[in-house]
């Protein structure tokens, strides 16, 4: 067999091509920056988040939080793969109580993005601007900022043109981020949200007292007085949450909210237990509405 034949010898690949490769997992489309950069947000025990996109989050993806912000030498980690707040033993996995744990999140979506990160501490007055593209920093500076953290990402797949064709319309995209968002919002009801696209804003859901509140503010107040209630506890397992009669069945199933321990999930199995417990009351193509929310120990 001749040289030419033999495979390729094993080699360490660069970091900007890992970071790419780990962006393909991470980075579907908009909606997913969307998703990993307010569940940042949120594990930074913030108050409230800003969402602004543009183009349906292909041009821009700014999220803004007043969480506990982050030191010059944290935002250096937090743009490095694997390198996260939220696990520090093999014990931690067998209990994660945070949204994200990874670590891959954001170094990920700074692999496919022109990007730029502001945060400082709470307590501070001076905050960590770096700006860069692909992965790589170009520009660090220290900055008059607001407690909190905004990360900006621009031009999604500048750098992987090819991956742009699989993203679907602008009026999808932009569906898929809010439906994301309105979940997120129905799991976190201490948190004030405030979204817009284009300038204009697409949903807002001010800190809410109750799960009914916060459903009135993104679905409608008479709809949500007319929703009953669900809370039943067996031992360290509880379903709370809110239902709706089968008079006001919807023909998709966009209102079927599940929350896991806080974690807003798309689960198969659940949905499908909650349309057969509503099943002889419905016709084939209606889908119940309800936000329930299961708490278990997290192991």
């Amino acid at each position: 067999m001749c040289s030419s034949d033999l495979p390729a010898r094993i080699r360490r690949l660069p970091d900007h091509l890992v970071n790419k490769i780990a962006a393909g997992e991470v980075v579907e489309r908009p909606a997913s920056v969307v998703k990993e950069l307010v569940e940042n947000a949120l594990d930074a025990l913030c108050t409230q988040v800003t969402v602004d996109l543009r183009d349906a989050g292909r041009a821009l993806v700014r999220v803004t939080d007043d969480g506990v912000g982050m030191s010059s030498d944290e935002v250096d980690l937090a743009l490095l793969r694997h390198a996260t707040s939220k696990l520090a033993t093999d014990a931690d996995l067998e209990a994660i109580t945070t949204l994200g744990f990874r670590g891959e999140a954001l170094p990920a979506i700074c692999a496919v993005t022109r990007f730029s990160v502001l945060s400082c501490p709470r307590g501070a007055d001076t905050g960590t601007l770096v700006r860069g593209e692909g992965g790589t920093v170009s520009e660090k500076l220290l900055v008059p900022a607001p407690a909190g953290t905004t990360v900006e990402a621009q031009d999604l797949f500048f750098n992987t043109p090819a991956r742009l064709k699989f993203l679907k319309s602008a009026q999808s995209e932009v569906a898929a981020a809010l439906r994301l968002l309105e979940s997120t919002a129905l799991a976190h009801l201490d948190v004030h949200f405030r979204v817009s696209h284009n300038g204009r804003p697409v949903l807002g859901a001010p800190r809410a007292r109750t799960l009914r509140d916060r459903v009135g503010a993104l679905w409608g107040f008479e709809r949500a007085q007319r929703l009953l209630e669900v809370l039943r506890k067996d031992g360290p397992l509880a379903v709370s949450g809110l239902i709706a009669p089968p008079q006001l069945a919807r023909g998709n199933r966009d209102e079927i909210v599940l929350v896991v321990n806080g974690r807003p999930v798309r689960d198969t199995q659940l949905t499908q237990t909650l349309i057969e417990a509503y099943r002889p009351l419905l016709a084939r193509d209606q889908f119940p509405i309800a936000v329930l929310h299961l708490e278990l120990p997290p192991q």
